[in-house]
């Protein structure tokens, strides 16, 4: 179900943000030490069905600095949110109808391996959260988000929360496609 991101006056939300975060392997007395884990934000700008940019790890701002991943957390350490993507809607070009909102697991691990894992959208102005997710978990590496789609009425967020075997964003292009209209 589509979420019309509008404040509670009508006013449109036009600077929100993603939060990333999850807990970093707890050390063990006995046997091997798990291996870090290192998830990564992304968010993939779409005009139509074709990508026009991305913005992730390897390229931290869009080129018209409307989106911004503010650090690459290598292994989910410190509480709150280990990576954030800001989103400025009203700066994004007028091609730009669409945003996938993506977490990929860069060093491999299966998201039943991952703890505490949760996305979430905010409303940048007032604080307010606008939607939660816990990680899927499972046997994944990847996970859509959501998406956000600009339509007559102003943008709007469908929660997604769909595996994806993904490493990196460019290997999720295939599997956005359907949520794209």
């Amino acid at each position: 179900m589509p979420i019309p991101l509008r404040a509670t006056d009508g006013a449109p939300l036009d600077n929100i943000a993603m939060g990333l975060g999850w807990d970093a392997p707890k050390w063990r007395l006995f046997g091997p030490r798990q291996s870090d884990i290192d998830l990564n934000a992304a968010a993939l700008l779409f005009s139509g069905d074709q990508l026009v940019e991305a913005v992730y790890h390897d390229r931290l701002n869009s080129s018209d600095g409307a989106v911004r991943l503010h650090g690459d957390n290598l292994t989910g350490e410190g509480p709150g949110d280990d990576e954030t993507i800001t989103l400025d809607l009203d700066r994004l070009s007028s091609r730009i109808n669409g945003v996938a909102l993506l977490v990929t697991c860069y060093t491999g691990q299966t998201f039943d391996k991952i703890q505490n894992g949760f996305c979430r959208l905010l409303d940048r102005r007032s604080g307010s959260q606008i939607t939660w997710q816990t990680m899927l978990r499972g046997p994944h590496t990847g996970m859509i988000m959501g998406i956000l789609l600009r339509t007559q009425d102003g943008w709007q967020y469908t929660e997604i929360a769909q595996g994806i075997t993904a490493d990196h964003p460019r290997e999720a292009m295939p599997q956005l496609a359907r949520y794209l209209s």
